[in-house]
C-alpha cells in the first residue's frame, strides 16, 4: 500500500495545492487511477456540497469560475458520469497524465506505484485568439 500524490497544474503555469490518496495495490492502470481520483473528489464534494466543485473535469451544469466550477444549485454529482467525462477529457487531450516525469497516454498502461508516486494532471488551456 503506498499514498500516490495527486497535482494539478495547466499550461498558463497555475499549480493546485497537491493531495494525497491511499492505494492498496503496487500496479494500477492509468484509466483505474483516474476514476479513483474522481471518485475521491466527487466523495468529498458530495459530503460538503460546497457552492465550487474543485475537480479534474468540469460537471455538466455547471459554469467555470476562478477556482473550480459553480454548482447552479447545490445537487449531488454523480462518481460514473464524472469518471466518463474524465475518461473523454484524457482521450481528447483535454489533459495529459505524467507519472513521475513520464507521460502516459493510454488508458490501459499499468503504471507502478513506488511508494511516494507524483502524479501530475496537466490541463491543457485554449491559446487566446485561437
Amino acid at each position: 500500500m503506498g499514498n500516490v500524490t495527486f497535482v494539478d497544474e495547466t499550461t498558463a503555469g497555475e499549480r493546485r495545492t497537491a493531495w494525497g490518496l491511499e492505494i492498496a495495490e503496487e500496479r494500477l492502470t492509468v484509466g483505474e487511477l483516474i476514476r479513483r481520483r474522481v471518485f475521491q473528489e466527487v466523495a468529498e464534494y458530495n459530503a460538503r456540497t460546497p457552492e465550487v466543485f474543485q475537480g479534474l473535469v468540469q460537471p455538466e451544469n455547471t459554469e467555470r469560475v476562478l477556482n473550480g466550477y459553480a454548482v447552479r444549485t447545490p445537487r449531488r454529482i454523480d462518481p460514473e458520469t464524472q469518471t466518463a467525462l474524465a475518461m473523454r477529457a484524457f482521450a481528447g487531450n483535454g489533459f495529459l497524465v505524467l507519472v513521475g516525469d513520464r507521460q502516459v497516454t493510454d488508458p490501459d498502461e499499468e503504471i507502478e506505484l513506488a511508494l511516494g508516486t507524483e502524479v501530475t494532471f496537466l490541463k491543457l488551456v485554449p491559446l487566446v485568439g485561437g
